[in-house]
């Protein structure tokens, strides 16, 4: 099992920056990539950013050239940097591992962007 935890949240005026980060534990040798999904009030969970195990970073278009997906070489941590930000980025993060058969999540982050 792999346990998820996000932190960096919190509110911002638009065109501030965050960095959220996601702290990994457990059978975190299983990981076979990092992903970050928003959830925004009233909407279904999307892909944000996703940095599979050897293979290239990919983006939702909605925040290409403004969000950077990350990980630490030497730790189970990831990070999600976001700039310029937009209200429309407003929602809860979530850090989204697939280890073996099985998708594990964290219980999310709230970002607030304001006007």
């Amino acid at each position: 099992q792999v346990q998820l935890v996000e932190s960096g949240g919190g509110l911002v005026q638009a065109g501030g920056s965050l960095r959220l980060s996601c702290a990994a534990s457990g059978d975190t040798i299983c990981i076979a990539g990092w992903n970050w999904y928003r959830q925004a009030p009233g909407k279904g969970r999307e892909l944000v950013a996703a940095l599979p195990n050897g293979g290239s970073t990919t983006y939702a278009d909605s925040v290409k050239g403004r969000f950077t997906i990350t990980r630490d070489s030497a730790a189970p941590l990831m990070y999600l940097q976001m700039n310029s930000l937009k209200p429309e980025d407003t929602a809860v993060y979530y850090c989204n591992t697939p280890c073996y058969t099985t998708e594990y999540w964290g219980q999310g982050t709230q970002v607030t962007v304001f006007a």
